[in-house]
């Protein structure tokens, strides 16, 4: 077991140290406006571009992403980690949940793919 000394000293030595700790993947960031749909690696959120409105019908989101990324491995990503929270499917980059709908629509323009995401209620 360890002692209130040793704790202490480990404490501080690593305060003393932040650069050890481990910095978020890309993979653990979200999408603005979203507390809950991770942003796909590459992409890169475009700031102050979330627009975010509740009302009695359910809540409006949009946010846009951008990235030099393939748009097959942004709808694939997707494909795989809504599924896991809940979101169903329901055409290609649309997907549903408890009353909500969901669509991502991909672009490219010149090397550059911009990624909307519109939630709406249904």
């Amino acid at each position: 077991m360890i002692s209130r000394r040793q704790f202490a000293v480990l404490l501080v030595a690593a305060l003393s140290f932040p650069s050890l700790m481990v910095a978020p993947r890309a993979a653990d960031e979200f999408v603005p406006g979203f507390e809950d749909l991770p942003l796909a690696p590459g992409l890169t959120a475009v700031p102050d571009a979330a627009m975010s409105f509740d009302s009695a019908g359910g809540r409006i989101v949009e946010s846009l992403a951008t990235g030099r990324i393939d748009a097959g491995s942004v709808a694939d990503f997707y494909a795989r980690t809504l599924p896991q929270l809940g979101w169903q499917q329901a055409d290609e980059g649309t997907y549903r949940r408890e009353g909500e709908e969901l669509v991502i629509e991909i672009a490219r323009s010149g090397g550059v793919l911009t990624v909307r995401f519109a939630l709406t209620p249904r």
